[in-house]
């Protein structure tokens, strides 16, 4: 038995003073508040929060980072620089990046993150020897890290409504939805205490209706979660509307896509009967709010979207940052911007989009809380840093960031003490990931 004690810990009540917190089989077995500290306590400073998720990953766009702001652009010029660099990535090179992704993100305080996986296949679309040996590599890298991680297998078909995919667009395809089932199919049975798999839509533009039938009928057959691009930029709207005369949303209705187990990612150009379909299907929203914000893509209409009954989440998504901290502070003052008004979301609501909504959006349902039965996954952020200083503990999630995180605990096992990772020098390991790629 282990035990943890701290000045304060969010609870599922809210902040709360001591509490201790005894963990046995990396599982937490008590979290009392208002228990004086014990001698063999592992002390941990500022407020202990349930470890984060980050429900949406694409790691190695993680390498695009400060290098592609020269000029004038869109989402739709960024993505040809995305592209080049999935040209370029390998099992091996794919799992450097990975790992040293990751191991940012758990200094951050994440301790699941859920990875939106299309980059399937070799040069050309041709299939390596093991067909999932760029999930093998995310999968170790996660592992490497001391994270959980939820592989959202992605089926991607096409390059645009109607449209072949082109160029390295074929590393991403499957060929047929029924092709992409039975890859998926291989790692159905994976999981263990680190790793789950779901599945994911890529969006409408790259999953034909039929295929979208597929995808959500492989989803229900393994009671797995599924995650779809929604209405992430107008031009899909427009694309779905004159292909099909309904919106992405009604659309992925039609075909049975959404479900509590559902998890729509962005939501940024939903119009009010699409917010309605998505809150009466009990469809979680992951809002990626520094992604929105680099790439343009406008302000998701969150309020409305909760209002309706959707939960929230919250995901890095392209990695412009790693702080999951400030993609949950976001989602208020992104609201603030949309509404010219404060208060849509309070402290609790912005660490249940951080913690056990995002738990539950990725399979781990029961985690993201400091209750007993739930994963031992601890995030202590300091509440003496230039940021914190004289905040209240109880609003900390509107002034602090990745850098405050402290201790990081993942299942009992520390992987961050004093702002530092188990593996090191996570700089250094982001530099030699990502400097090849781009000589």
């Amino acid at each position: 038995m282990t035990t943890f004690w701290a000045a304060h810990a969010w609870l599922p009540a809210g902040l709360h003073e001591n509490v201790r917190i005894e963990v046995a089989d990396g599982v937490i077995v008590t979290a009392a508040a208002g228990t004086p500290a014990q001698p063999s306590d592992i002390r941990l400073p500022g407020v202990v929060f349930p470890g984060f998720a980050n429900a949406h990953s694409h790691a190695f766009h993680r390498a695009l980072r400060g290098r592609t702001h020269t000029g004038r652009g869109s989402f739709w010029t960024w993505r040809e620089a995305m592209y080049a660099l999935a040209a370029r990535l390998t099992p091996d090179t794919y799992y450097q990046l990975a790992l040293a992704t990751y191991a940012e993100m758990a200094l951050a305080g994440v301790s699941v993150v859920g990875e939106f996986h299309y980059l399937h296949h070799g040069p050309g679309g041709t299939p390596y020897a093991d067909p999932n040996a760029m999930t093998a590599a995310l999968r170790q890298a996660a592992a490497d890290a001391g994270i959980r991680l939820t592989l959202l297998d992605a089926c991607y078909l096409t390059g645009g409504i109607d449209r072949p995919l082109d160029g390295v667009q074929r590393r991403f395809g499957d060929g047929t939805a029924d092709a992409w089932a039975a890859r998926a199919d291989q790692l159905a049975d994976a999981d263990d205490d680190g790793f789950r798999v779901g599945a994911a839509i890529h969006s409408v533009r790259a999953v034909p209706p039929a295929a979208i039938d597929t995808v959500a009928a492989w989803a229900d057959r393994y009671d797995r979660p599924l995650h779809v691009h929604l209405s992430e930029q107008p031009a899909e709207n427009e694309a779905a509307l004159t292909a099909y005369g309904r919106t992405p949303t009604q659309l992925l209705a039609d075909h049975g896509a959404f479900t509590t187990r559902t998890t729509a990612v962005h939501a940024n150009h939903v119009t009010p009967d699409d917010i309605t379909l998505l809150g009466a299907a009990g469809t979680t929203i992951c809002a990626c709010p520094t992604t929105e914000q680099d790439l343009a893509d406008g302000l998701a209409p969150t309020g409305l979207l909760a209002a309706a009954g959707s939960l929230l989440c919250v995901g890095s998504d392209q990695h412009a940052v790693a702080d999951l901290l400030l993609e949950a502070r976001l989602l208020e003052h992104h609201e603030r911007l949309r509404t010219g008004e404060r208060g849509t979301f309070d402290a609790a609501a912005l660490v249940a989009a951080l913690t056990e909504n995002g738990h539950t959006a990725l399979g781990w349902p029961g985690n993201g809380r400091l209750v007993p039965g739930a994963a031992a996954d601890l995030v202590a952020v300091r509440t003496d840093t230039v940021r914190t200083a004289g905040a209240d503990p109880a609003q900390l999630v509107f002034a602090a960031g990745a850098a405050d995180v402290d201790t990081v605990v993942v299942g009992g096992r520390t992987v961050v003490s004093g702002g530092t990772h188990q593996r090191g020098d996570v700089p250094s390991l982001l530099a030699r990931a990502i400097a090849p790629l781009w000589d």
